[in-house]
């Protein structure tokens, strides 16, 4: 019994830091879930992120915040901030990784611009392993990032397991929303 309560007692002011560090409204699925849209554990292509939309290329280079910046453009594929993984798997899809390059791109021409990247997962994994891969899922999205000539000082990231689901049920759908890895840009 002693044993659970110090551990207990030492991931709560964890779990307490963690949550005053974010700020939108993100729920984790665990055991390698994918995102808040387009559910990956079925066949639907429908996502409310607009994730797959877009020409890499088209992308713009300016000062982050500033007018014509890609980031404001919801035609750009950096206006496309989550992406989602399959059951427990932290391998980036083919689906989005034209996305996560374009975010590399837009982030290799504007050293000043700064993004955390927020792993997620559904709840159907402990919640240890949920945060384990986040992480992974993470360390999946920066490899590319940092491929693409972003600089690792210009990311920062944090897994939240199942702690944050973007959909809350207990099914396949809210399941496939909730696993994924989601771009917050600091302004």
């Amino acid at each position: 019994m002693k044993f659970w309560t110090k551990i207990t007692l030492a991931f709560v002011p964890v779990l307490f830091l963690i949550g005053c560090g974010t700020s939108g409204e993100v729920k984790d699925e665990g055991a390698g879930d994918a995102a808040t849209t387009a559910p990956a554990d079925t066949d639907s292509s429908t996502t409310t992120s607009g994730v797959g939309d877009g020409d890499a290329g088209s992308m713009e280079t300016t000062t982050p915040g500033s007018e014509g910046d890609a980031l404001d453009d919801p035609g750009s594929l950096i206006a496309k901030r989550v992406v989602y993984f399959d059951f427990d798997r932290s391998d980036v899809k083919d689906d989005f990784r034209a996305i996560v390059a374009a975010h590399g791109k837009y982030l290799a021409g504007n050293a000043d611009a700064r993004v955390t990247l927020e792993g997620h997962a559904d709840e159907r994994g402990t919640r240890e392993y949920n945060i384990a891969l986040g992480e992974r899922r993470i360390a999946a999205v920066q490899r590319i990032l940092t491929l693409q000539g972003a600089s690792a000082s210009q990311i920062n990231s944090i897994s939240y397991g199942e702690e944050r689901p973007a959909a809350l049920g207990h099914d396949d759908e809210a399941w496939a929303l909730n696993r994924r890895a989601e771009f917050i840009y600091q302004r």
